[in-house]
């Protein structure tokens, strides 16, 4: 597993329908449309991705760039003038009825060579449960400490 971003700096952990997730790893999606609860991912922090559905498992990361917050309208303008941003009509519909909405910008996805799946997760952290949309990774949560110590042993 490669990753984690100077194993230092700010985390999120982010739930995503596995087709979408494997969209970004392919680079076909630049932007990750999310509704607005009160969390803005900052410029440069790095989304460890959990893909839900049929995947249950942390597949890759990202780096966070840009971060267009607005009504789903304005967010949908501002996708619409940037070149290839990878999302659809599809898309949309998500964000289409909430109040607030943003667009954040995928810069240098990973993904990893071996995923961590949930039930791994589970063995190491009795009743973990993944978040609906993103939450913050604490530097000092086992989540965060189980991501760290596999990535110290492959870079080891």
């Amino acid at each position: 597993m490669e990753g984690l971003y100077g194993l230092s700096g700010v985390f999120y952990l982010m739930s995503i329908r596995p087709k979408y997730a494997y969209r970004i790893f392919t680079g076909s999606k630049r932007f990750e449309l999310r509704k607005w609860f009160g969390v803005v991912p900052v410029r440069g922090s790095t989304i460890i991705v959990y893909a839900s559905g049929s995947v249950r498992a942390i597949i890759g990361e990202f780096r966070v760039g840009r971060v267009y917050m607005g009504s789903p309208g304005e967010v949908w303008s501002f996708l619409s003038s940037q070149e290839s941003p990878g999302v659809g009509r599809e898309d949309y519909s998500y964000i289409r009825g909430s109040r607030r909405a943003m667009a954040i910008e995928v810069i240098d996805p990973i993904l990893y060579s071996k995923p961590i799946t949930l039930q791994e997760i589970k063995s190491i952290i009795p009743g973990f449960m993944p978040p609906l949309s993103f939450r913050m990774l604490n530097p000092y949560e086992p989540l965060y400490e189980l991501l760290i110590r596999r990535v110290r042993l492959v870079r080891g």
